[in-house]
């Protein structure tokens, strides 16, 4: 037994990962933490289905106006017309192109409303039942011809394993900024999947994320579990027109296929926390990942905004 599982069993915790040998283990958490009420920002049947499925598709939320100024956006960080963090850039494997770009909200003051508005944090605070702050924001871009994959995974073994995220409390947002058709490699998930933890095989490696940013080969699961989940719960392809909202729980498992098309895939994400659900030490690592992969300290609540971006 490792020195990083021994230290994780003495503090008790619910979903050990990084072991000798994969392992299946019960969800102890809820997926929506708050009671419907009629003044929700989901309908009760979108709450039950998030509940359900462990992700929900919507359509229609934000106007074109917003939506063009969002790529606008997009693109300017994307092509180098903003100067970025040291460090917030992920290029393709092999390649300059731009893969990832993190910290959106302290890099651009409209991805920064963004990240607070009530349609995306609003939701976000409603399904986890308590106030929320941003544990991750990027930009994920898959270019044409040469975009590459996303591997199978669950976040919330990283997130728990690498980072310190105790419990199973977090929800992602992806905002489309292109179409997503099911050729140009849209996101995938596993409806229900998120009631099952896979407690990953294999140590974390030293500075694992340098590698698992590119090409993510720790913390996934092996094909024999990926094929009874998939067997049991299907795959459901997340496709939608830019501006649709893809809310999704920590602990789905999803991933992407590469894009050879002449079409750029690209979306905003963003991963919000509890307040109560705040980073300790990695339950499955040496030392934590850096901070523009994880906020970590003393985090502050979101204040949601309303109204339009634009």
């Amino acid at each position: 037994m490792s020195a990083i599982t021994q230290s994780a069993e003495r503090r008790q915790d619910p979903y050990p990962s990084r072991l000798p040998e994969e392992r299946w283990l019960p969800r102890q958490d809820k997926t929506v933490w708050s009671q419907w009420r009629p003044d929700a920002p989901l309908t009760a049947q979108q709450a039950d289905q998030f509940d359900r499925d462990g992700f929900l598709v919507l359509k229609d939320l934000f106007s074109e106006e917003e939506v063009k100024a969002l790529m606008a956006e997009s693109a300017a960080l994307r092509g180098g017309e903003r100067e970025l963090m040291d460090g917030s850039v992920i290029t393709e494997p092999g390649s300059d192109e731009v893969r990832t770009v993190f910290k959106l909200p302290e890099q651009s003051p409209l991805f920064n409303r963004l990240a607070r508005d009530r349609r995306i944090a609003g939701i976000a605070s409603f399904l986890l039942g308590d106030d929320v702050y941003v544990h991750q924001s990027r930009l994920n871009y898959k270019p044409g011809f040469t975009g590459k994959e996303f591997y199978w995974h669950s976040d919330f073994e990283t997130w728990h394993a690498e980072d310190g995220m105790p419990r199973m409390r977090a929800v992602s947002a992806s905002l489309l900024l292109t179409d997503n058709d099911a050729l140009n490699g849209p996101l995938m998930l596993m409806p229900g999947s998120h009631k099952h933890f896979i407690a990953c095989a294999g140590e974390t490696p030293e500075d694992n994320h340098k590698a698992s940013l590119k090409k993510q080969e720790v913390g996934v699961p092996s094909h024999e579990a990926l094929t009874k989940l998939g067997s049991e719960h299907g795959i459901h392809a997340a496709t939608g027109k830019a501006g649709t909202l893809v809310l999704f729980d920590c602990n789905t498992m999803h991933g992407s296929n590469g894009n050879i098309t002449p079409f750029a895939r690209s979306n905003a994400f963003f991963v919000f926390n509890a307040i109560s659900n705040q980073l300790e030490e990695p339950f499955g690592a040496k030392k934590p990942r850096p901070d523009f992969l994880a906020e970590r300290g003393e985090t502050k609540a979101i204040e949601i905004a309303s109204g339009k971006l634009v």
